[in-house]
């Protein structure tokens, strides 16, 4: 384990080098601060396995205890689950609320993020789970109405194993974490 996290905490920390230089909140972040424990919480899951199966670690400024305070980059290695993600998830409301309305009085700049063609090309589309219906407060016949649904604005692409022990994972994990910067940004000026 200790030589597993070691090589995680080295990966990561050179994210964060490469990351820093086009988004200056990361500068000086430790990759320490950023890596979940491998402890589960176990107490109330039918699952009493004591450690988990992945190494995780978001990637924003403060580390991972900021998880639903800003919106950052997050990479999770498993076998057969390995995957990047980045944006905002599960929100305090205030945030929620002050995403949902900036979406409504500026839609050229949100839709602008997400319908670029890189980003397209590695997400497809923003992601998150969504309400059955518009927010209170919000038109339901807005031309926006389907985005301000999301409950997080997420961004996310999956990696098969052959891909994860690859020579260009890193420069391929650097690439997508660079799109979504875009995205991150938005949110953030949110918040």
């Amino acid at each position: 384990f200790k030589r597993v996290r070691s090589n995680f905490e080295s990966f990561v920390q050179e994210l964060i080098v490469r990351l820093s230089d086009e988004d200056k909140t990361l500068r000086g972040l430790e990759a320490g601060s950023c890596i979940f424990r491998i402890n589960r919480d176990i107490r109330f899951s039918a699952d009493k396995s004591p450690y988990k199966t992945n190494m995780g670690a978001l990637i924003i400024r403060g580390g991972r205890k900021n998880i639903h305070r800003i919106a950052g980059y997050y990479i999770h290695i498993e076998p057969g689950e390995s995957l990047t993600a980045g944006g905002a998830y599960m929100p305090p409301n205030e945030w929620l609320t002050a995403i949902r309305e900036k979406i409504i009085e500026n839609p050229a700049e949100f839709l602008q993020i997400i319908e670029n063609r890189e980003f397209r090309k590695r997400f497809g589309s923003v992601d998150g789970e969504k309400l059955k219906k518009v927010p209170r407060g919000f038109d339901p016949h807005h031309p926006q109405a389907e985005l301000v649904k999301y409950k997080s604005y997420l961004a996310s692409r999956t990696y098969p194993d052959r891909n994860v022990v690859s020579h260009g994972f890193f420069e391929s994990v650097l690439n997508d974490f660079l799109a979504m910067k875009p995205l991150n940004d938005f949110l953030n000026s949110c918040n």
